[in-house]
């Protein structure tokens, strides 16, 4: 499997990755709140660490749901955040026109689920030069995301992730194959596991989603036997007082505890698979 290089680190090798953040910026005091703590557990650990966080979400289940701060104001913020804390940044866009600009600030330009087939997404972030993570659309089998990682190989850039979130499965409700991560990385691409979007039930509470956090320690630990490398969660101070996704995302104060385990587990299962 290829493994994709950030920085001073590799993603997909023999260390494990963690993407984790608040899921929308709210504030900025809250950001540098999580960047802060997240960054001091990761390098206590010896976690390769990326700041997640997004300045727009674009495809909430209500027109009055808090989005963010929009594109200027959220890159900025985000900015400052790579420049305090001196992390790499991920990030979605949902219009192909913000790919430039969102790739002056982002390492990472994430696609959103939803948007993973639009050749326009693709193409724009690949074409930036930077690492292009395809979220898996929660209506697709893994074996389709070779051909949309093929979009972006196509425009000579190798620099690959794909991130497993998930499949609709009856009413408001996902169910993850683990299959999906030897699939995907038998393909060549190292798979990042969304622990958190995971445990959604989109649109669970009419108006927002809902979310069934208890499980996100649980699916985690799955996905590292399953030999994911990589892992994704977004996390906030409250959640329960989140502006979006509070039901499935995890505590600032729980993820020393979590990140812990799980690199006991990574250690572990780099010595079986």
């Amino acid at each position: 499997m290829k493994t994709v290089q950030l920085n001073n680190f590799e993603i997909g090798k023999d260390k494990l990755t963690i993407f984790a953040g608040p899921c929308v910026i709210e504030n900025m005091d809250m950001l540098r709140q999580c960047a802060k703590r997240l960054k001091e557990i990761c390098l206590e650990l010896d976690i390769n660490y990326i700041f997640k966080a997004s300045f727009d979400k674009a495809n909430r289940s209500s027109i009055t749901s808090y989005r963010g701060p929009g594109l200027k104001e959220g890159l900025l913020m985000l900015s400052k955040i790579k420049e305090e804390f001196e992390v790499p940044i991920v990030t979605d866009f949902h219009e192909s026109n913000q790919a430039s600009e969102v790739a002056k600030v982002a390492d990472v330009l994430q696609i959103p689920a939803f948007l993973c087939r639009q050749t326009d997404m693709l193409t724009s972030a690949a074409k930036t030069g930077k690492i292009v993570n395809i979220k898996k659309g929660q209506f697709l089998s893994p074996y389709q995301m070779e051909s949309l990682a093929k979009k972006v190989l196509d425009c000579d850039n190798d620099k690959i992730l794909i991130t497993e979130r998930g499949t609709s499965f009856g009413y408001n409700n996902l169910v993850v194959d683990m299959r999906s991560i030897e699939i995907i990385q038998d393909m060549g691409y190292p798979v990042v596991f969304d622990a958190t979007h995971s445990v959604q039930l989109p649109g669970g509470r009419g108006e927002s989603s809902g979310g069934e956090r208890k499980f996100v320690p649980l699916l985690a630990r799955s996905a590292i036997v399953s030999g994911a490398r990589a892992l994704f969660f977004e996390i906030h101070p409250c959640p329960n007082c989140a502006k979006c996704d509070g039901d499935n995302m995890i505590a600032l104060d729980d993820a020393y505890k979590l990140f812990k385990n799980l690199k006991e587990l990574f250690e572990l299962s780099k010595k079986i698979i």
